[in-house]
């Protein structure tokens, strides 16, 4: 050893700048940092989205947070912190430094990423908090000043620009093939800059409340945006997918939550969790949408299914698996009923003897009574008899070979009995793709913006394209889970869709050109983009309005909640997070002065104190969700 060292002077033996592992801001090479920066940029973006989805009214959670949002109790705590911190700090702050030696180095399909997350973290950050640091944002000021909702946006939509002049550029000799960073893409420029100009067609559309005009002038420019989707993608091979792994890899997440990278945030946020539900609305658009009387062939992979056995004795109104061996579950009234506050959906208990029974006393507006739960089933373990029959309800929770050891990707209650599965649910399992730009969004903004110019048969054809595109997205990942493990064959949630069901419902499912209306389109983007922040961009940009969301309809606490009216009055409507705390603590001179340009800021009630502490910020809108210039 002593021969060895003497090889090696002691300044270059303890030199961490040269030691890859522990690289600096002046030694990072661009295309090491990439990979790491398209992590956080995604998983704080779907971890933002696995809260705000809540709202919406699609999906049910029962916990302090989830419910919360799920009730619209807007004193609950949200996720603005991870929203804000997963992006400016590992994500953003590399950022700069990976464009300045990109272009140094000539590798302008890297600089030209660069800009495109920068401006896809920033936009993501106005669409919630409406104004924040941009233009001084990760400098060299500790309180970098504030930037209105409209220099931000048009701001991102320049930097995508840029980002796609730099895509269409030859790279010098010497620079770096993007495949070498590249984690979403694999180095096809063709597939960034499609996804590049569907999110300047997302953008723009969300301007819809603007007078029409010059989108450079922050305008609703209907020909752009029509513009850009010719650009887009034009089928399913033109999508950024993020795949993920479920092998419970030995790489982990230092910056956010030390858990290992491979699985996808949903199955982190929701996959993992109990507690978390579909809603009857959901249900109902998937079992019968618009009253056609067809069913989705979606429904049994976005409703979860357990493990049970059909009898005499079980509820009217299930869906049995044709052996009569598997269950779907009901979906969550949260609408028209107070579940929620009356301690349901319970969640549900296993009784793991072979011998003995459970008994539990139940009181119910009959009295008290006995109810057996036999050996080996699952029960709900409460004395509240309204709860008892909760076993209707499934979680959407998922198993996981990697994370939780198991055979397959079902949960199970005991994992040495396969009786005690449940399914979960297509989008929350560890090894779903991510979706970061989809041919079936494309179609539904081209939708969108053709019925609005009344052309209702191109608009129709855009509509059915974008619903086909989504099935045959979930069917090619249906086909690769039951091909890896024979197990998930025969469980409903997993078997692939039959063509015949495909074409019934394309065919006799969504309606018609002529009775087509911006209520299927809207709607039916929300059933394929689940678990997106678009959801809720959608619903401002529509005002919630239930003729555009089909069937939608505030939660039933809200309405009966009067505290919940504290934060959001019943003549408003849910616009914006309050900014998190790194804001509001450490640069609140900033975010003060900036209220005198934000219309409505300075007329919320404070008590008191400043604008944004305001116990009813969540009214206020965003530049774009609104009319102002």
């Amino acid at each position: 050893m002593v021969a060895c060292l003497s090889l090696v002077s002691c300044n270059d033996w303890l030199d961490i700048n040269q030691n890859p592992n522990t690289p600096t801001s002046e030694d990072a090479a661009y295309y090491y940092r990439l990979p790491w920066n398209q992590f956080y940029l995604e998983h704080g973006y779907m971890i933002t989205a696995s809260n705000i989805d809540y709202y919406c009214g699609l999906v049910v959670g029962t916990n302090a947070r989830e419910g919360g949002a799920t009730k619209w109790n807007f004193g609950a705590s949200n996720r603005a912190a991870n929203c804000q911190q997963w992006f400016l700090v590992p994500c953003a702050s590399n950022l700069q430094s990976m464009y300045d030696k990109a272009m140094e180095d000539g590798a302008y399909h890297y600089a030209a990423v660069a800009k495109f997350m920068r401006a896809f973290g920033f936009m993501e950050m106005t669409d919630i908090f409406g104004e924040l640091p941009y233009e001084e944002a990760l400098g060299e000021s500790v309180a970098p000043t504030y930037n209105t909702g409209k220099e931000i946006f048009l701001g991102c939509v320049s930097e995508l620009e840029e980002a796609i002049e730099l895509f269409q550029r030859d790279q010098e000799p010497n620079a770096k093939t993007l495949a070498v960073g590249d984690s979403w893409n694999g180095g096809s420029t063709d597939r960034w800059l499609k996804m590049c100009y569907l999110l300047k067609a997302r953008w723009l559309n969300h301007l819809s409340k603007k007078q029409q005009g010059s989108y450079k002038e922050g305008k609703y420019d209907p020909d752009e945006i029509l513009r850009c989707l010719d650009l887009a993608q034009q089928s399913n091979a033109d999508n950024t997918l993020i795949k993920h792994t479920d092998t419970n890899g030995n790489t982990h997440d230092v910056q956010g939550w030390n858990e290992t990278v491979d699985y996808s945030a949903m199955f982190s946020c929701v996959g993992m969790n109990s507690n978390y539900y579909v809603s009857n609305w959901l249900c109902e658009l998937l079992t019968n949408f618009k009253g056609y009387g067809v069913e989705d062939p979606r429904a049994d992979k976005f409703i979860p299914w357990t493990r049970s056995q059909k009898s005499a004795n079980s509820p009217e109104g299930l869906k049995w698996s044709e052996d009569g061996l598997w269950r779907r579950s009901l979906g969550v009234d949260v609408i028209n009923t107070n579940i929620l506050s009356n301690s349901g959906p319970f969640t549900v208990s296993f009784n793991a003897s072979y011998t003995d029974k459970v008994t539990l006393e139940v009181t119910g507006q009959g009295g008290t009574s006995t109810v057996v739960i036999p050996p080996r089933s699952k029960y709900c373990n409460t004395t509240i008899a309204e709860r008892v029959g909760d076993t209707v309800y499934v979680q959407v929770r998922s198993g996981s070979e990697g994370y939780n050891g198991y055979v397959d990707l079902l949960y199970r209650y005991d994992t040495s009995d396969d009786a005690t599965a449940i399914s979960g649910t297509f989008h929350v399992r560890p090894n779903t793709p991510t979706v970061m730009a989809s041919y079936a969004e494309a179609c539904f903004i081209r939708a969108e913006v053709l019925f609005k110019k009344g052309d209702k048969g191109g608009a129709f054809e855009a509509y059915k394209n974008g619903i086909k595109a989504n099935i045959d997205f979930v069917n090619d990942q249906l086909k690769a889970w039951v091909s890896d493990n024979d197990n998930l064959e025969d469980c409903p949630s997993f078997t692939p869709m039959a063509q015949e069901d495909i074409d019934n419902f394309l065919n006799n499912g969504i309606g018609t050109s002529g009775d087509l209306s911006i209520g299927h389109i809207m709607t039916q983007k929300q059933i394929a983009m689940l678990y997106s922040l678009e959801l809720w961009n959608d619903m401002r940009r529509y005002d919630w309005d239930p003729n555009v969301f089909l069937g939608w309809n505030k939660p039933y606490e809200y309405n009966n909640t009067p505290t919940y009216w504290d934060y959001l009055p019943q003549d408003k409507l849910p616009r914006r997070w309050g900014q998190a705390s790194y804001e509001t603590n450490y640069n609140y001179a900033n975010l003060e002065a900036i209220g005198t340009e934000v219309p409505g800021a300075l007329e919320l009630p404070t008590d008191g104190g400043a604008w944004y502490t305001s116990r009813q910020i969540c009214t206020l809108p965003v530049w774009w969700d609104s009319t102002q210039e």
